[in-house]
């Protein structure tokens, strides 16, 4: 493949998982209102807001792209100082505490950022759910080689996320991202197949395995839904949500909608942290069915994208 190709189908990953940030984030104060968020997503009626802003999952996701596009692939220490340089500039996009704690040092001390990484939550390293949020670009852009996207996705997780479940939950995005975006709704075993054993993996075999008829709110409750903040409680349902379809038709039952708007609908009914299972799933599905279906009145409210 020629760049021009990777560039395309990351940069079509990406206008899916920023779609999907902006929309999930409008849903938390609604989340406080439980029986409202739930008519609202009955009805599928779109939170009220009129500007929809993308937040840390969508900034460090361009960071990303913005590095591939440069080296060809993951340059470890010109992504953390992309990562610093970029909080710097606007540290209130909603970053979780250990980029809070991580990128000011990054930004101080650039060659240090392993050791920092590495002495996150007492020395044990993020087991965090960012990594998996920002990665499916990473995930279309090597479709064409699976292995090299399960490895370049576990450097590009290394920057900020040293544990080992922070590294699985992005190989396991990043795979189902280069599945999808080869034209086919992923298969969970098949990513789990890729995906270090530990807890993510052990949750997508529980996400293959719930049955026909499961509803979000079933799955969100077996699985998470991202309420730890962890990637073994985050991944596992967002790639559920992305892979529904597929796995209906498996086990028997009725295939669901596979189409993008679908897909965040289904994912925002898990509640959570919604912004990045939204936009975990968003980048996911979107490498298979790009965004162009999405209501007009989504693409006039989300936040641009720079460059667009």
């Amino acid at each position: 493949m020629d760049t021009d190709d990777r560039r395309r189908a990351a940069r079509t990953a990406l206008e899916g998982l920023a779609y999907g940030d902006a929309f999930g984030e409008r849903f938390f104060r609604i989340f406080r209102r439980p029986d409202e968020a739930r008519r609202l997503i009955a009805t599928r009626t779109i939170p009220p807001e009129p500007h929809w802003h993308w937040t840390d999952d969508t900034a460090m996701a361009l960071d990303l792209l913005a590095v591939l596009e440069e080296y060809g692939e993951v340059a470890e220490r010109p992504l953390a100082e992309r990562f610093a340089a970029t909080y710097r500039a606007d540290p209130g996009r909603g970053y979780g505490s250990g980029m809070h704690a991580l990128l000011p040092r990054v930004a101080a001390t650039p060659d240090q950022w392993e050791e920092l990484a590495g002495l996150l939550f007492g020395g044990e390293g993020s087991l965090g759910n960012g990594a998996a949020m920002r990665v499916a670009p990473l995930g279309a852009w090597f479709h064409d080689d699976l292995d090299r996207a399960a490895d370049q996705a576990a450097r590009s997780a290394r920057v900020t996320h040293a544990h080992p479940e922070g590294v699985a939950g992005a190989v396991a995005v990043a795979v189902a991202a280069a599945l999808s975006a080869r034209g086919d709704v992923p298969s969970l075993a098949a990513v789990a197949d890729r995906t270090p054993d530990g807890p993510v993996r052990q949750g997508l075999l529980r996400a293959a395995a719930l049955p026909p008829g499961t509803t979000p709110e079933q799955a969100a409750a077996a699985l998470g839904s991202g309420r730890r903040i962890r990637a073994d409680d985050t991944v596992p349902f967002a790639l559920w949500c992305a892979a529904a379809p597929r796995a209906r038709q498996e086990q028997g039952g009725t295939p669901a909608p596979g189409d993008l708007e679908s897909a965040l609908w289904t994912t925002a009914a898990g509640f959570g942290d919604v912004d990045t299972t939204c936009a975990i799933t968003g980048g996911v599905v979107a490498a298979r069915t790009g965004v162009a279906a999405l209501p007009e009145e989504w693409r006039a409210r989300r936040e641009p994208l720079p460059g667009n």
